[in-house]
């Protein structure tokens, strides 16, 4: 027996040594697959969002038309200016606003109608066609749409004239008291189709069982709904309130196009004053410092909500497995 297993040990031992480069040529190997699979999409990201964040810093410390060679260094100057203005502190409460109205507003709305088409109706897929038709619309054509229907005289004043509602006219786009919640609304028609498909996505996760048994444990519909359904749609629901809310900080192309920010800058958002400066009035440096303003107060939303909202959502996930 001594005589048998002692070859078989010896033999054993010298591939000990070959597992090491093997390990190592394992892992480099790893290693290459990674840098050629996320290579591209980093020189992508580096090139149009990182070098022209810090184009933009750049640029922002000083006084430039954006023609010729930079002028004046002034330091922060440009920053204190748009801190200070009081047009701008309006720009970033109109989109705070804008916020608030959303969460406050279309989440409800899009949860309700998203638990209605999720039912079993006649024409459901018809009706969730026609709730998301105007998400597939782009912002240049609903703004455009919108602002011949709020024509004084135009289709708006017509419909609410024709059901003996001519009280409630107004110069929807020209009021500074109601241009900001008119946009709204063109908001809410445009975007609400994109809450209530998201919200269906996630009704689809929530299993039938738990509502049968809720039934049958004495649970009414509100009741079913409120400690059943709602909490399963957590996860749904804090996504598009993230998106909602950086949609709304970078509002842009349908207020543009309706308004210009205007009148006299009652529906101003944080990119529209972006653009006002740093291109119509060629202010390059001072549109840049507001191009950063905004990036930093959406980062830093990001990284605060990331932590204290979806932090719960993602533990677990893919992204720590990976990490």
């Amino acid at each position: 027996m001594t005589t048998a297993t002692t070859p078989v040990r010896t033999a054993a031992r010298p591939s000990a040594p070959a597992a090491r480069p093997r390990a190592r040529r394992s892992g480099l190997g790893k290693r290459l697959e990674l840098a050629l699979l996320l290579g591209p999409a980093l020189l992508l990201f580096a090139g149009f969002v990182l070098v022209p964040i810090g184009i933009a810093g750049f640029y922002s410390l000083f006084q430039w038309n954006g023609f010729g060679p930079l002028d004046e260094f002034i330091g922060l100057d440009n920053y204190v200016d748009a801190f200070t203005g009081e047009v701008f502190q309006g720009a970033i409460g109109h989109n705070l606003i804008i916020a608030g109205l959303s969460i406050v507003v279309q989440l409800p709305l899009s949860i309700g109608l998203a638990m209605l088409l999720n039912r079993k109706l006649r024409g459901r897929t018809v009706l969730r066609a026609l709730v998301f038709a105007p998400y597939v619309l782009s912002e240049a054509i609903t703004a455009v749409i919108w602002v011949q229907m709020l024509q004084p005289g135009g289709f708006t004043d017509q419909l609410l004239k024709g059901a003996g509602l001519g009280g409630l006219v107004h110069e929807w786009l020209a009021d500074p008291g109601i241009v900001l919640y008119t946009l709204f609304a063109v908001i809410t028609w445009k975007y609400i189709g994109f809450g209530i498909i998201l919200l269906l996505a996630g009704l689809q996760g929530v299993p039938a069982e738990l509502r049968e048994a809720a039934a049958l444990d004495g649970a009414s519909a509100w009741q079913t709904t409120r400690h059943v359904v709602l909490p399963l749609l957590g996860p749904t629901i804090r996504i598009w309130i993230f998106l909602s809310v950086i949609g709304s900080l970078q509002l842009f192309d349908v207020v543009w196009i309706m308004t210009l920010g205007g009148p006299a800058n009652a529906s101003t958002t944080m990119a529209t004053y972006l653009v006002d400066h740093g291109f119509k009035r060629y202010e390059f440096g001072f549109g840049s410092a507001v191009a950063v303003i905004l990036f930093v107060i959406c980062f830093v939303f990001a990284l605060l909500y990331q932590r204290f909202a979806l932090r719960r959502d993602t533990e677990g996930a893919l992204t720590r497995m990976v990490g």
